[in-house]
């Protein structure tokens, strides 16, 4: 439900097509049915580090999300308020405990994974290593956060990550197992429970038009 122009009460996206921290909101805002207006900003060519976005958020990364007058960035502060102001299609379930299982899958993803695949360390890697050691690094450090969600999640999966409905878990995990079997070619036969819900998310309509292809970003080739 993303679009390049609209009117000033729209929500707008700050997003990069490839980043996987924009991925999980551009599924959260699909899911719940809200229109936004999408804001390109291109990573490689430094444009986060530009002072019109640093005064969005001074720390120079997407998403950012804003909202009327309110401005929030960080997937996760984003999340958290899409669920507070618009309730529909639940991001966490009500049971106690699959909530904060839900928690700790999304923490693994995003403080545990995410960090060290993100454009800055690679590009440093590649730059004080070697090119080839920066796809090495990104695979070791997949592999472990996904054993840790494969012995996490065995418990609690059913269709999805926490059970037959999609729910925060899932819009971490999502973006995550496109870029490591798109983007960083791990071996997803070590991962069977992953792998399935790979597969399963791929066939959800919500999630499809949050890909990095279908964004209005995406390169044409």
């Amino acid at each position: 439900m993303a679009s390049e122009s609209g009117d000033d009460q729209q929500l707008k996206l700050y997003s990069y097509w490839r980043s996987t921290c924009s991925f999980r909101v551009r599924i959260a805002l699909n899911l719940k049915g809200l229109k936004y207006e999408y804001k390109a900003v291109n990573l490689v060519k430094g444009e986060q580090f530009s002072p019109e976005f640093t005064k969005l958020n001074p720390i120079g990364y997407v998403p950012v999300l804003v909202d009327g007058d309110f401005v929030v960035a960080d997937s996760f502060a984003i999340l958290m308020y899409l669920e507070d102001k618009y309730p529909q299609h639940p991001l966490l379930p009500q049971d106690l405990h699959k909530k904060a299982i839900n928690y700790q899958a999304a923490n693994i993803v995003s403080s545990s994974i995410q960090p060290l695949q993100n454009l800055a360390i690679l590009k440093y890697i590649e730059e004080k290593v070697s090119p080839e050691e920066k796809l090495e690094w990104a695979k070791v450090h997949i592999g472990k956060g996904f054993a840790a969600l494969e012995k996490l999640l065995n418990n609690y999966a059913g269709r999805y990550a926490t059970g037959d409905e999609v729910f925060l878990a899932d819009l971490f995990l999502a973006p995550q197992l496109y870029a490591a079997i798109g983007r960083f070619h791990v071996d997803m036969t070590q991962f069977p429970l992953l792998a399935r819900l790979h597969e399963a998310y791929s066939k959800i309509p919500e999630f499809r038009d949050a890909l990095p292809e279908n964004q209005p970003d995406a390169p044409s080739s």
